[in-house]
């Protein structure tokens, strides 16, 4: 029987935890950049990128992340570009919540009475002076509350990350039950530790929809 005690185990994972935290931010505040990018092609003028970045939405909403993964890690390799599982991960989580992230706030944009749409219309804005000046700050205070509960989608999608040999929290997970002979003990602490990081997001996301309701009615 191994002697790691649970200090040993746990310290394991805390480390790994850093990388599960560093990837979600990563993929996060990347996938807020590009998805801001589609929502405003989206929402534009015009039929051509409006329908491109529909499709773009759809391909990355209707294949399953693991793939994602495996093509980003994979695919550039075969192109000759020297990849690493960090920066396959962070490319494939940028753009799976990207496209995510842009229909969300897509919603919130629709969400946006066409009355403000018409009025900056006639003071001639232009589109993107319209979204920035009078559509986005509205659509903003609808988009927090989904926004932070997508979040917790993106720390739970790290996982999958371990299948290309990302070392994040069940990767780490996996090496230390195959070095202790503990696998209720390690994947215990293992969804401790996604519970400690998701729960509080979920809790806020829902706080987040419970005070925009309230000030909606008022």
């Amino acid at each position: 029987m191994s002697d790691f005690t649970l200090w040993d185990i746990a310290r394991g994972l805390l480390l790994s935890a850093r990388w599960t935290i560093a990837l979600s931010l990563v993929a996060f505040i990347g996938g807020g950049v590009v998805g801001l990018l589609v929502l405003l092609l989206r929402t534009g003028r015009g039929n051509a990128l409006p329908a491109a970045a529909r499709t773009y939405i759809e391909l990355f909403q209707g294949t399953p992340l693991l793939m994602q993964l495996f093509i980003a890690f994979f695919g550039l390799s075969l192109l000759g570009v020297d990849t690493t599982p960090w920066s396959a991960a962070s490319l494939a989580l940028t753009l799976w919540a990207s496209a995510f992230l842009a229909e969300i706030w897509r919603g919130c944009v629709d969400a946006v009475p066409r009355g403000q749409w018409e009025a900056s219309s006639s003071l001639a804005m232009g589109y993107l002076q319209q979204m920035r000046h009078v559509v986005l700050p509205q659509a903003m205070r609808i988009a927090i509350a989904p926004t932070v509960g997508f979040s917790v989608q993106v720390i739970k999608g790290t996982a999958l990350a371990s299948i290309i040999g990302f070392m994040e929290i069940s990767k780490a997970g996996t090496i230390i039950t195959n070095a202790t002979f503990k696998p209720f003990t390690v994947y215990a602490m293992v969804a401790a530790l996604y519970f400690i990081l998701c729960w509080p997001l979920s809790r806020l996301a829902k706080h987040l929809e419970r005070k925009l309701n309230a000030a909606h009615h008022h």
